[in-house]
This record gives structure tokens, C-alpha cells and sequence, in this order.
């Protein structure tokens, strides 16, 4: 494992995606910030060992082999939006656990929501998703009263307790939500 005092500021510093999302997205799943693998591809869920494309391959019926592009257009194409709670921060590596918390700066869910009306339910994709989502974006004076949230078990290698079969059957509750079937309550 590297010394921490030998990684620099820019290494630590991570900068998250924009949305991949059309106009007409009816659900938004919510990482935390891009892990490294993730910031070097320029990709959503880039490490290999990640459940997320896996999974979402499964429900939607795309190869979750296929080029990025193809896979961003299958969730497009099911209404699903992909983007993080966090715009960037400090983080030395690619835990969550890493995160400098004096860094954080969330991203922009007024506008994001503003522009993308049609969405009823947000996902996240694990504790920390939410928890910071809660703690950063979810606010009383926002006037989100048609949204619904849910937490489902993070895709990253990193929650070995529960396994792929698992975490699959946790996230076929992205298929009620397609269909309207979908209820919980807010965080």
C-alpha cells in the first residue's frame, strides 16, 4: 500500500461525472463519487469487479459486456437516470470511508430535478449514497414531495457480506418502479 504522504493533492482530489440521463427519466440511481478506476476510464462503474452493470444487464436485458455507450443507452432507453451525490472531494483512494468530509460538495439536485420532472423514485446505491445524500442535498425547504426514496445494497466489491444473487434480487425493485408498482417512504 502507498505512504498517504507520498499521493498528491491531484491524485486525491476526485471530480465527478454529469448525469446520464434524458429529459424524460423517471428513476435517478445515486452512487456516492466515482472510484478511481471509474475517474481514469471516464466511466460510471468502471471497476471490473462491480456488480452494477452486471445487475443492471440483468433487469434491463442489455450485455452487460457492451461498450460503455450502449450501456448508458440501454438505461436512457429504460428511463433511468445514473449520476452521484457528490460533485467532488478529497479522497486518497477509492473507499468511501476515505472521504475528506470538510471536502464535499454535492451536486446540484435543485436543477438536476428541475430539468428532469418525470422522476418519482431515487435509488441509492448503498448506505453511504444515502447518508450523504441526506446529510448534503435532502433538505426540508425542497419542494420534493412526489419523490421516493430507497437504499439497495451497494454493488461495490467492497459489501462482500451480500452476495451478487443477493444484491439482485434486492435491486429487481427497479422493475416495479418502471412499472409504477413501486412505493417506500423518504429517507
Amino acid at each position: 500500500m502507498a505512504d498517504r504522504a507520498a499521493v498528491t493533492v491531484d491524485e486525491q482530489h476526485a471530480a465527478g461525472f454529469p448525469p446520464v440521463a434524458r429529459a424524460d427519466a423517471r428513476i435517478l440511481i445515486l452512487g456516492t463519487m466515482p472510484g478511481r478506476a471509474s475517474l481514469a476510464a471516464g466511466r460510471y462503474y468502471a471497476y471490473p469487479h462491480n456488480a452494477f452493470w452486471p445487475i443492471m444487464g440483468e433487469l434491463l436485458g442489455f450485455d452487460s459486456q457492451a461498450g460503455y455507450a450502449t450501456r448508458c443507452a440501454a438505461l436512457r432507453k429504460a428511463r433511468i437516470a445514473l449520476w452521484d451525490v457528490l460533485a467532488s472531494c478529497q479522497r486518497p483512494g477509492s473507499l468511501d470511508a476515505d472521504i475528506d468530509r470538510d471536502s464535499i460538495q454535492a451536486n446540484d439536485f435543485a436543477d438536476f430535478f428541475q430539468r428532469h420532472r418525470a422522476i418519482r423514485t431515487v435509488f441509492f446505491n448503498g448506505v453511504e449514497a444515502e447518508r450523504l445524500f441526506t446529510r448534503h442535498v435532502l433538505r426540508a425547504d425542497q419542494p420534493w414531495p412526489t419523490l421516493k426514496f430507497q437504499r439497495l445494497p451497494s454493488t461495490s466489491p467492497a459489501n462482500a457480506s451480500v452476495s451478487r444473487t443477493d444484491k439482485l434480487a434486492a435491486w429487481s425493485v427497479i422493475r416495479d418502479a418502471q412499472s409504477g408498482k413501486h412505493s417506500t417512504d423518504p429517507p
